[in-house]
Formats: structure tokens, C-alpha cells, sequence
């Protein structure tokens, strides 16, 4: 049987060799058997991985050592490999790198990091085979998504266990998702018609080295922080009229002066939300209060500085995605081979090294921290019922002490909050040796990535407790309602999501917000 792609009308992502959107990466990794979203590989990429394949068979037949072709790997470097032995060696690399230990990444990222490698793989600077390119793609196209331990890269020699595992399933080998249950992959090379692919010189390394889980998990965090921020900007607006602030320390001139975009961006975006608001003239004269509390005032300095790290983290993701992360590199002659070498060239590098990753994505769990730190505070602020003046009823609750409210929602939130604070502890800035010394420096940014989607997450449900309690604490100040973007933002959480009468389970409403702003519901960054 000769595997073909299964048919859809969605746009596909096509494989040119130029940088993968974060959007595109996202809509195939999380594309379903119902809902699939092809990957197609255009005819110059094919050409390139053609060109590239073409100098590796030339530096075989010099006689030359080349790592990676014809040696050993990292400190076997200098093992000469003869050439009767070489299909041996790749598939070897790729059966003892798959030593992962640890709960499975999620099948998403398993997608994902399949879409990376490919991508990768297909900007003709790996020395693959075509045919090898096209088997990752065909796998990824028939949902034969590998089951990858989450812990054993040190985010140096690339991603080398994680993608092993994913590796070891193009040779039949290892386990697969099915149906939401892991299974052994040799099903699939039987279902599907596909013969365990016989890797050749430089192959085996090609599909391990590489940044392709950190930059995956990188990529579909960054496509999560931006919805669950746009949500936090509809929380936070929800606040100021929910406690009754004022709108004053959103004037554009404060905020000018400090000349950080994210602040400037960030108030900007709180004054058009509340535009409009029959809530902040209601209590403009006669206010004893002088000053909001932090949690309030300081929004746009907080979030400010969360999003303008935000988008350096996704500068730094969107650069990887259009990254070749091998070693060694082959230049097709015309390609960046350099010094006039009209047969190309092979160069040993470290583009491997996840460092340009690993500082991003540890600033990124502690840009969550602050996002949901701040929420956290102005959740505690409404539901404690300190400030008489908002008017609110303690916990929100509709007959206090036979009801408790939405008492313990806060310390849900607070539980979320202290949980990234610990997370946000830098993976980056230790290092620990590995292949007996030769490779003394790692990054261990996959750490990073794996603390870093877990700190999403979180981040994701404090956001959704708060968003719940302000809609409830609108409620309070009706008939008077709020800007058209704060209402817009209330509407949407009633939309499942209805007012708390009488005490009931938050958990239920606080899912399905969380569902809400997952979807992009609130908007994004």
C-alpha cells in the first residue's frame, strides 16, 4: 500500500523552508481525525533536501571522517564507522537515545514537535533523504502521533530523548497515541502500510538533534498566553467598575511619561473597555477613597511589563520556528556553502544549544506569575468585602454565613498562584555535564518549557476565578452597567455561566470559563 494523505478542505500548512506561523503550528497540532488540517511539502523544499542529500553522498565517497556521517556521536566522536555498519549506527542512536522517563507529553505537543522537525528537516540543510521527510509528514497527516516520555532532554544536544521516541516510531518501534490510549507503534506500520523506514549516514542524528520540543511547547504556550492575557485585560477591567475604582490612573499622560509599551498599550486597552461605564461617574463625587490599592492602580505597569516580556518570549519562539537546529549542517553548493565550494559543504556547529529557548521560556513562567498574581489580589480584594463603599456582601455571597460564596474560589487561586511562584524558579541558569564532559554546557530549556506549560495553565485558571467573581460582583451595582468591552466581556461569561443565587459548586463554572478563554473568547495580546 502505498500511504496517501487523508483528504480535507482545510487550508494546509505548506512545508516551503520559510519560518512555521505559531497560528499554523497550533491548527495542525491540534487538528483531530474530524477536523484534520494537512501538511504538504512544497516541490523547491523537496529540491533543497535533494541538494543537501546530494553532498552528504559526496562526502561519503571521499573517505573523509564527518561527524555524525561516518563516526560516532558525542564523546565516540572519534569512532570511524565503516559504511557496511552505518544503517546499524543511526537506528542504534535512535534506540538508546529513547531512554525518557515520566508522564507522556500531551499528544498535541507530540504533534507539534513532529511539525517542527519536519519544518525543519525540509529547509535542506539536514542531509536527509526525501523520502525520510516524507514519512515524518505522512505521519503527522495519518495522526500517528508518538507517545514521548516528558523528562530526559537536557536542552543542549537537542531534544535528544523526547525526539528519539518520537524517532524510534518511523522504525516500527515504540508506542503511539490511539483513540486516547497509548499503543505499541507496530500497529500503525501494519494499518497503514508503512515498512520500518531504514535510515542511512546522518539520518538517525538529523531526526535527534534538534530544539524541536522546547520550540514546540514554545510555540502552542505562546498561542495560549496570548488568549488567556486578552482575558486577564477583560478581568482587570471588570475590577476597576466591580470595586468601584476610579479611572483615573489610566490617564494616558501617566503612562507616557514611563514610556514602556506594554503599560502604554496596556491602559490603553483598560480606557476602551471601560469607555462608556455608567459605573465610574456613579460614585465620581463624594468618593472618600483617595487611592486604589496596587492591585487596581498598578494593572498597566504589572501587565505591561508581563506582555512586553511576552513578546520577546514570542520574538525568540518565532525566530526558532523558522531555525534549522541540526549538526552537523550541510550546505548545498549555491545554499550558503561558502569559500566558492561547488560541491558544498558540511560544518559542525552547536544550533543544537537550547539557550536562545530556555532564558525566553523562563522568563515566560514568570511572566505568568505577575499576570496571575495580580488577578489573584484583585479577586481577594472584591470577595473579601473590606471596601464598604464598593457595596459588595462578603464572598459575594447571597446570605452570608448560610452561604459562603465564592469564599474558596480565592483559595483556589491563591493555590494556582503560589504553585507558579515556585515554578518560576529559572531551569536555565543550572548546568550539569553530560556525554562524559564533551558537551560540559546545557540549558536544560526543556525544564523551562515543561515548568512553563504548566505556569499557562495555572495562570489560565486564576484568570477564569476572577473573571468569574467580577461578573458576579457586576452584578451588585445593576441597574448601571459598565463599558460596552466590560459588558461584552460579562456577557460572554454568562453565556454558560449563570449568576450565583445560592451557593453551588464554583469548580464546574470555573472549567468552563477557563474553556471560554482558551477558545480566544476575550480576545488575545
Amino acid at each position: 500500500m502505498d500511504p496517501t494523505t487523508p483528504r480535507t478542505d482545510a487550508v494546509p500548512v505548506v512545508l516551503d523552508g520559510s519560518p512555521l506561523s505559531i497560528a499554523d503550528l497550533a491548527r495542525v497540532a491540534r487538528a483531530t481525525l474530524t477536523r484534520p488540517v494537512r501538511v504538504e511539502i512544497a516541490p523547491a523544499a523537496m529540491a533543497r533536501v535533494a541538494a543537501s542529500r546530494a553532498v552528504v553522498q559526496r562526502a561519503l565517497e571521499s573517505g573523509k571522517a564527518v561527524y555524525g556521517l561516518n563516526t560516532g556521536f558525542g564523546s565516540l566522536s572519534r569512532v570511524r564507522i565503516d559504511h557496511s555498519r552505518a544503517c546499524e549506527l543511526q537506528r542504534n542512536i535512535i534506540r538508546s537515545h529513547a531512554a525518557g522517563v515520566g508522564e507522556h507529553l500531551p499528544r498535541e505537543v507530540s504533534r507539534a514537535l513532529m511539525v517542527v522537525l519536519a519544518a525543519s528537516l525540509a529547509r535542506g540543510a539536514s542531509g536527509v533523504r526525501p523520502e525520510t521527510l516524507e514519512r515524518v509528514v505522512a505521519y503527522i497527516n495519518h495522526h500517528i502521533d508518538p507517545a514521548i516520555p516528558s523528562r530526559g532532554s537536557v536542552g543542549a544536544s537537542g531534544d535528544l530523548a523526547p525526539l528519539a521516541h518520537a524517532a524510534l516510531t518511523l522504525l516500527g518501534e515504540g508506542e503511539i497515541w490511539h483513540n486516547g490510549r497509548i499503543e505499541p507503534a507496530a500497529w500503525a506500520t501494519r494499518s497503514f502500510g508503512f515498512d520500518p523506514l531504514q535510515l542511512e549516514e546522518k539520518e538517525g542524528l538529523a531526526l535527534l538533534n534538534g530544539t524541536h520540543m522546547m520550540c514546540a511547547i514554545g510555540a502552542l504556550l505562546c498561542h495560549d498566553f496570548r488568549t488567556a492575557f486578552g482575558a486577564a485585560l477583560s478581568a482587570a477591567a471588570m475590577a476597576i467598575d466591580a470595586a468601584k475604582a476610579t479611572d483615573r490612573f489610566l490617564d494616558s499622560r501617566i503612562h507616557d511619561w514611563r514610556r514602556q509599551p506594554g503599560q502604554v498599550e496596556v491602559a490603553a486597552r483598560l480606557r476602551g473597555q471601560l469607555a462608556g461605564s455608567a459605573i465610574l461617574p456613579s460614585h465620581a463625587v463624594d468618593d472618600p477613597r483617595v487611592q486604589d490599592p496596587y492591585s487596581l492602580r498598578c494593572t498597566p505597569q504589572v501587565l505591561g511589563a508581563a506582555l512586553d516580556a511576552f513578546r520577546f518570549v514570542e520574538g525568540a519562539v518565532e525566530r526558532e520556528l523558522g531555525a534549522v537546529t541540526d549538526n552537523p549542517l550541510v550546505f548545498a553548493a549555491g545554499a550558503g556553502a561558502g569559500d566558492g565550494n561547488t560541491a558544498g559543504d558540511i560544518v559542525s556547529g552547536g544550533n543544537f544549544h537550547g539557550m536562545p529557548l530556555a532564558i525566553p521560556l523562563d522568563l515566560l513562567a514568570i511572566a505568568c506569575s505577575h499576570v496571575a498574581g495580580i488577578s489573584e489580589r484583585r479577586t481577594f480584594w472584591v470577595v473579601s468585602g473590606f471596601d464598604q463603599f464598593a457595596g459588595h456582601r462578603p464572598y459575594l455571597a447571597t446570605d452570608p454565613g448560610v452561604d459562603s460564596g465564592l469564599m474558596i474560589a480565592q483559595y483556589s487561586a491563591a493555590a494556582c498562584v503560589n504553585e507558579i511562584a515556585t515554578l518560576s524558579n529559572p531551569a536555565s541558569v543550572t548546568n550539569i555535564p553530560t556525554s562524559a564532559g564533551i558537551e560540559d554546557y546545557n540549558s536544560f530549556g526543556s525544564t523551562s518549557a515543561l515548568k512553563a506549560m504548566r505556569c499557562v495553565s495555572l495562570m489560565r485558571s486564576v484568570v477564569a476565578i476572577e473573571l468569574l467573581v467580577m461578573a458576579e460582583a457586576l452584578e451588585t451595582h445593576r441597574p448601571l452597567k459598565s463599558g460596552a468591552g466590560v459588558e461584552q466581556a460579562h456577557a460572554v461569561v454568562r453565556s454558560l455561566v449563570p449568576r450565583l443565587d445560592r451557593d453551588r459548586a464554583p469548580s464546574p463554572d470555573i472549567r468552563a470559563i477557563e474553556g471560554l478563554i482558551a477558545s480566544g473568547a476575550f480576545g488575545g495580546a
